[in-house]
């Protein structure tokens, strides 16, 4: 009997394959998975319990009224929409974007019905659930290399038959690792794209609220859909959730934001394939939505540990504060192989980091943008970032340039 071919492991898999016979040598700080761990709001628990008789009833697949109108005014709030997306679009609840994010893929090849094999296309290095969507709808994976700096792939540079199969092209601002915003302009240009393509553009913009103060919030996709007028909603998906921006990911509790005509029936898929977001996480989502205080210490909260870093890591690193997120993305290269300097870094300090090949798919050329890179994610608390930091210094210092070597790189 043929063997069905496993799914990829995941980053985090293949770092626990590589450092399982290697103690750590000092007590273990974990800085790879990106998971919030701030404070959540106090008031998340008392609006679940007031809503709690709603656990007891199915949930609207298409959220409550009080779900709707929360979500259409913090968008029109942060990114002044005027009402634009209320009179255009639609919101449609999530269980966290990440299902959003998988079942917008499948919703998009049927609602273009494009023949022969589809494309979905992401910047690279990305979020595992882009690769996972292509994957199951039998679709190519195309990894886009951006330029250094940048958050957004050159278009014209994409053979035009790539564009032309596409049913869906992923972008993060701020992206995950390196922390780069997108412009308005930016956002414009890929809508551009998308309409002369005929693709849907998903802009992933769950870190939009998690940024450095002295920078800004970034621009949104629905900004430069805004700007657009008629049509501008008609090939884009914007996500969001409330994990990073209200240290809430176990709520699970996200949306999407797109286009009236998808979003019907992206909603008549979710109906039959996934499960309704239960109405009091829905009434927590609406009571936090309409709270910043709580976002902007969380901001405050980051940017102080960024501010750790740059003084500990600035004199090896250079300027390394991103406009947004809250990754550090280090280039490693001059001290050798990143995945080898991963396992000295476990081996020698107990510090745990994600080697950048292992985020990244190898793309045309054989060149896989995660290479010479690691990833940190500073969500611990300040005392404990500079533990970590220091030991990652330390580690560095001691370490001669060109020094590590057999590292297996590697898509993710």
């Amino acid at each position: 009997m043929t063997r069905r071919p496993e799914p990829p492991a995941t980053a985090f898999q293949r770092l626990a394959v590589r450092l399982a016979e290697i103690a750590p040598g000092a007590p273990p700080i974990d800085l790879t998975v990106g998971g919030p761990r701030h404070p959540m709001p106090g008031f998340v628990v008392e609006a679940l319990t007031a809503a709690a008789d709603g656990f007891g009833h199915y949930p609207p697949i298409d959220g409550t009224p009080a779900f709707r109108e929360a979500v259409h005014g913090w968008l029109d709030r942060r990114f002044d929409l005027g009402g634009f997306l209320r009179e255009t679009g639609a919101v449609l609840p999530l269980n966290g974007s990440r299902e959003g994010l998988f079942y917008a893929a499948i919703g998009a090849r049927d609602f273009l019905a494009k023949p022969g094999r589809p494309t979905v296309l992401f910047a690279n290095p990305f979020y595992a659930t882009y690769a996972a969507a292509a994957r199951t709808l039998g679709a190519e994976p195309m990894p886009i290399a951006v330029a250094a700096g940048a958050v957004m792939p050159d278009w014209s540079a994409i053979p035009a038959d790539i564009l032309d199969r596409a049913v869906g092209a992923y972008i993060a601002s701020p992206s995950n690792p390196e922390g780069r915003v997108a412009s308005r302009r930016d956002w414009s240009d890929a809508l551009a794209a998308a309409k002369r393509h005929d693709f849907f553009l998903f802009a992933d913009e769950c870190y939009s609220e998690i940024y450095r103060e002295r920078a800004g919030p970034p621009a949104g996709a629905l900004e430069a859909a805004r700007d657009i007028g008629s049509g501008g909603l008609d090939r884009l998906v914007v996500f969001n959730s409330l994990s990073k921006r209200s240290n809430l990911p176990g709520l699970r509790c996200g949306f999407l934001a797109g286009g009236s005509a998808f979003v019907t029936e992206l909603t008549r898929l979710r109906n039959q394939a996934a499960p309704q977001v239960p109405t009091p996480v829905q009434a927590a989502a609406v009571a936090v939505l309409a709270d910043e205080a709580h976002v902007a210490e969380n901001r405050r909260l980051y940017d102080e540990k960024f501010a750790i870093a740059q003084a500990l890591l600035g004199d090896l690193f250079g300027e390394l504060t991103p406009p947004g997120g809250f990754f550090l993305w280090l280039d490693v290269g001059r001290w050798g192989d990143e995945v080898a300097l991963v396992e000295r870094l476990w081996r020698d300090t107990g510090v745990k980091t994600v080697p950048g090949s292992y985020l990244a798919l190898t793309g045309p050329g054989g060149n896989n943008p995660g290479v010479g890179h690691i990833r940190l994610a500073l969500v611990a608390d300040p005392a404990v970032t500079v533990t970590a930091l220091t030991r990652l210094r330390d580690c560095l210092v001691n370490t001669p340039e060109g020094e590590m070597r057999g590292g297996a790189h590697g898509g993710a």
